[in-house]
């Protein structure tokens, strides 16, 4: 896969709470030093005008087609920035996106101290391919509405059963499984 992943730009989209040392996304880093975060100045109170500035930077100076690694939020913040936000010259610049346990911003945005301006879920399909991986079990989306999202946005959706949010919580580690999607992914750009 290090290989097929040096032709892209691959831009690591934690969600709420930043992906700390736990997070599969975290470990993905550590063994993959051509992914890169995308950095955000306040991971606890997230912010979607905050947010989206870091990744306007992140997309445009990257010198590859680019590839977005996101979970959770960082899934909204790709929606947004791809369907209403972002500049199209720079959208133009996404190849894909690795979409883990997309948050539905419909039913939780505006909730006491969670995170402000993520929603709404726009229903039109990405600019380009993406896969969406869900859990039976995720406390922030059903199963059902997650469906809603890949079928809506043009996306291959992949259930992975139970496994909560797909996150710190799930103790997934390196998450082997979620390896060998995204090595699918990746070669399925190339066609």
């Amino acid at each position: 896969m290090a290989g097929a992943l040096d032709a892209y730009e691959a831009l690591v989209l934690p969600g709420w709470h930043g992906s700390g040392p736990t997070h599969w996304q975290h470990h993905w880093e550590a063994a993959f030093p051509a992914m890169r975060r995308v950095q955000q100045a306040d991971w606890e109170q997230p912010v979607y005008g905050d947010w989206l500035p870091p990744l306007r930077d992140a997309v445009a100076q990257a010198d590859r087609p680019v590839v977005i690694i996101g979970h959770s939020l960082g899934t909204s913040l790709t929606m947004l920035f791809s369907l209403r936000d972002g500049p199209p010259e720079l959208v133009a610049k996404i190849a894909g996106a690795f979409l883990v346990a997309p948050t539905d911003r419909d039913m939780r945005d505006g909730i006491p101290g969670g995170p402000v301006g993520f929603g709404p879920m726009i229903l039109k399909p990405l600019p380009f391919p993406s896969t969406v991986v869900a859990s039976d079990d995720d406390e922030y989306v059903s199963i059902e509405r997650a469906r809603v999202f890949a079928r809506a946005w043009g996306s291959r959706l992949i259930e992975i059963g139970a496994r909560g949010h797909i996150g710190s919580e799930a103790n997934l580690g390196l998450w082997p499984e979620g390896l060998v999607l995204f090595g699918e992914f990746l070669g399925g750009l190339g066609r």
